[in-house]
């Protein structure tokens, strides 16, 4: 199972994304994945584990 967040706007959207991933973990997600924007260029980051763990491993 998987889920998709998205953000469109002025704010930065990692933190934003994040606290949407955090909502979500309830559902046993076992990995996350972020993808962002930045100067036409898109960023990647991805782990396995909670939200947190991956977090503070790879900075999303």
């Amino acid at each position: 199972m998987c889920s998709i967040i998205g953000y469109y706007g002025n704010k930065i959207a990692a933190p934003i994304i994040v606290k949407g991933l955090k909502r979500m973990e309830y559902r046993g997600y076992d990995s996350v994945g972020i993808a962002t924007e930045s100067d036409h260029q898109i960023e990647l980051k991805k782990g396995v584990g909670k939200v947190n763990e991956v977090n503070s491993k790879i900075q999303l």
